[in-house]
């Protein structure tokens, strides 16, 4: 058994299935926007959506941290918008786990939808360089937990 506990309330082992990443070094404002797009998506519709982002061909809507983020035109009809490609990839072995996880439970795939895909901040590495006059710079690093939950569709 995980030492983690998910922050999804009321799972039924018996028509969901989960999947969760650990301490994903990705950015966490990106992985965020990427999980608020792919909730309530389809398997297969999720899987298709990330693999067009890391392709660079579907852009990601940043709607929450949309400050100091180029304008994109998307499919989403929202003006901040990018290519989060490394979070994307990160995501996508997540939803590939999803699948395998229901593959082994006996779900259809084909009817399995993403209900929960939530991100939160994990542990965070501290490091620092050293500068002139003996001062130093902090360069701190944030991990990522992700996680997905999915039902299938009756």
């Amino acid at each position: 058994m995980p030492a983690f506990k998910y922050s999804f309330i009321g799972y039924d082992p018996l028509t969901q299935v989960r999947a969760s990443g650990r301490e994903v070094d990705v950015s966490p404002k990106k992985a965020r926007e990427i999980c608020a797009l792919i909730k309530g998506m389809s398997l297969t519709k999720a899987k298709k959506f990330l693999e067009d982002v890391i392709n660079k061909r579907q852009t990601v809507p940043f709607r929450r941290y949309k400050k100091e983020v180029p304008h994109i035109n998307s499919q989403f009809k929202f003006h901040a918008g990018g290519y989060p490609v490394k979070a994307a990839k990160e995501i996508l072995k997540v939803v590939k786990n999803l699948e395998t996880n229901a593959e082994f439970k006996g779900l259809d795939t084909e009817k399995l939808i993403i209900i929960h895909a939530a991100v939160m901040r994990g542990v965070k590495i501290k490091r620092y360089i050293p500068r002139a006059y003996g001062r130093s710079s902090p360069k701190f690093n944030t991990l990522v937990h992700i996680e997905l939950v999915g039902k299938e569709a009756l």
